[in-house]
């Protein structure tokens, strides 16, 4: 869906290129309080001298609609026409809100997207999907508007912590266990530290972009993206509720990878064997994410909110093996209770 996906150097320049066009009015910059201070000062050269700095809190629990009131409140305060561009600088709540917002603002404006995260320069900000939480939970609200283009400078990951990193690294290896088992096999023997991410940005771009041309609109393979995600989500949404117990997005979808691989093995489609490999890898990068086992009913109750689901049916994307996922997997509530119970027993 994105008409353009730039990675690397030359990704910056292109942006400048895009946004001094004389059809551009007017450049509107959503950034959150981190990427402000930590990424702006990189990515400013590129900008024209007059652009409007709009900026929201960091965090999940600021992907609301009421941080979308504040960006189109800004952008009517400016007097933005439909001919003005809003650029997205951050992480996987700021591409998607931004994204968001600008679809809705005077039925759409142009939006580009520039990734300051891992995660959001393998995943969120490649696709098209945009969105914000709602009542609890995750992406309830959103709409499929592909950007303008997307501009990927891996030099912001420098502004991370190891944590943040560690959380798109969760993407990558989803992308491995549903299209991928070689890059599985050779990257569980490397770990996953690097000093330059750019090839493995443009190996899961690319793969992610195969996918999405299949099924813009999720009908169908595109679901296969989705893998770790229900369980995953259930678990961020539920830990979103709890004061001080939020876990980042790619640390509950690696759980979710655990959760998924374990139903996949109950289903028949996965070997225990892989299933080892699989929980091996996750823990040798990811630490355990902590609730009792009295949890786990009112977690999975999440996943019936998924956006996968048709009727009460619960549809989940498995693995038929490393490297070969499948899509709508029926799976109950009870199911995934069980699969998070036997995360929950598991010695990280």
């Amino acid at each position: 869906m994105d008409s353009s996906v730039l990675i690397g150097p030359e990704a910056l320049p292109a942006l400048a290129e895009l946004l001094f066009r004389p059809a551009v009015t007017r450049v509107f910059v959503l950034a959150d309080g981190n990427t402000s201070r930590l990424c702006l000062p990189l990515l400013e050269k590129h900008l024209p001298p007059d652009y409007c700095l709009i900026e929201i809190p960091a965090g999940e629990e600021y992907k609301t609609l009421e941080s979308c009131t504040t960006v189109w409140s800004t952008l009517t305060e400016q007097r933005a026409d439909r001919h003005a561009v809003l650029v997205n600088v951050g992480g996987g709540v700021v591409t998607d809100l931004g994204g968001f917002a600008a679809a809705l603002y005077k039925r759409g404006i142009r939006f580009v997207q520039v990734p300051t995260t891992l995660l959001a320069q393998v995943d969120a900000s490649v696709g098209g999907k945009t969105g914000v939480d709602f009542q609890g939970y995750k992406n309830q609200l959103g709409v499929f508007q592909a950007p303008a283009a997307v501009f990927i400078e891996p030099q912001f990951l420098q502004t991370l912590d190891p944590r943040q990193l560690k959380s798109g690294y969760a993407e990558v290896l989803k992308h491995w266990l549903i299209a991928d088992a070689a890059a599985f096999d050779q990257n569980r023997r490397l770990g996953w530290l690097t000093d330059d991410w750019t090839d493995i940005i443009r190996e899961s771009v690319a793969l992610k972009q195969r996918i999405v041309a299949q099924d813009p609109l999720e009908s169908g393979p595109r679901k296969l993206l989705n893998f770790g995600h229900t369980v995953g989500h259930a678990l961020e949404s539920y830990l979103l509720t709890q004061p001080s117990r939020e876990a980042l997005h790619g640390e509950a979808v690696a759980a979710g990878l655990v959760c998924e691989s374990w139903l996949s093995v109950q289903r028949g489609l996965l070997s225990s064997d892989d299933l080892d490999r699989i929980e091996t890898f996750v823990f040798s990068v990811f630490d355990k994410i902590a609730f009792v086992s009295l949890e786990t009913d009112a977690i999975a109750e999440f996943a019936l909110q998924d956006k996968k689901n048709a009727g009460n049916t619960i549809n989940c994307t498995l693995l038929n093996g490393i490297g070969n996922g499948v899509f709508d997997q029926p799976v109950t509530v009870v199911e995934i209770a069980e699969s998070l119970r036997y995360y929950h027993r598991l010695s990280a």
